[in-house]
């Protein structure tokens, strides 16, 4: 009979002890130790066996380009038409197109003006068998013309109004035109302008002086802005100009 007792006072004493135990065998995992022979190659393949953390600076915020940086960068991911190769700058106009006084036989008296659209040339007919001749833009292929009139206005700086034709041709090509712009020096007629006869075309400036010499206009006679004030100076309204 006292064995009973007794057993079930030892089972209680392992039961109180058991958890105890438990806990003190998990409270503290022993390290993982991987030998070197197998974390060598591993860490080897990884850079190096320096396996510290690295601390990486934050980049640095990108510093503004300079503009010649900014534009050598942009030639280099699309190089604009102007300056390729095959189609360089035009910046300034032929010699031939400057300024010159030339021998010039013609019927014509002095003070009259000729025009030769062909050679893009305006000759301002002088006595002795001379002209002043001037380089001068024309009309682009299509808006050529040739006859005979009179200098029936003169403007400076004049403002420029675009015919309702040239707005709607322009626009069919997605350039749009004001209606009206005042003289300036970015206005296309440039400094002068000489009317001609009841036409629409004229002996004008230009904002674009590379292009003295070309066919480029939509009929009008262009001049550099120098040239079309010198010519201003020396014709006067009733002037006879002959465009040939």
């Amino acid at each position: 009979m006292m064995k009973t007792p007794l057993l079930l006072a030892a089972g209680l004493v392992l039961a109180t002890l058991h958890p105890a135990t438990a806990n003190d065998r998990y409270q503290q995992r022993p390290p993982v130790i991987v030998s070197p022979d197998l974390s060598a190659p591993w860490v080897m393949q990884l850079g190096g066996a320096d396996v510290r953390p690295r601390v990486y600076a934050r980049p640095a915020a990108p510093q503004p380009r300079s503009p010649a940086r900014q534009i050598l960068r942009g030639q280099q991911q699309m190089q604009p038409v102007a300056v390729r190769p095959n189609n360089p700058v035009k910046t300034q106009i032929e010699p031939q197109f400057l300024p010159q006084i030339v021998a010039y036989e013609t019927a014509q008296k002095p003070g009259t003006i000729v025009i030769d659209t062909n050679n893009r040339f305006l000759y301002l007919v002088m006595e002795g068998g001379q002209a002043r001749r001037y380089g001068v833009g024309v009309g682009k292929p299509g808006f050529e013309w040739a006859g005979t009139h009179k200098v029936t206005a003169k403007r400076e700086w004049p403002s420029w109004v675009p015919p309702k034709e040239m707005i709607a041709r322009e626009a069919a090509k997605g350039h749009y035109l004001p209606a009206r712009m005042e003289g300036g020096p970015e206005n296309p007629l440039g400094a002068r302008a000489m009317y001609l006869g009841s036409t629409l075309y004229r002996i004008h400036g230009t904002n674009a002086p590379w292009t003295i010499g070309s066919g480029v206009s939509s009929g009008c006679i262009r001049m550099r802005n120098e040239d079309v004030v010198d010519l201003y100076e020396r014709v006067n309204v009733g002037t006879k100009v002959i465009v040939i």
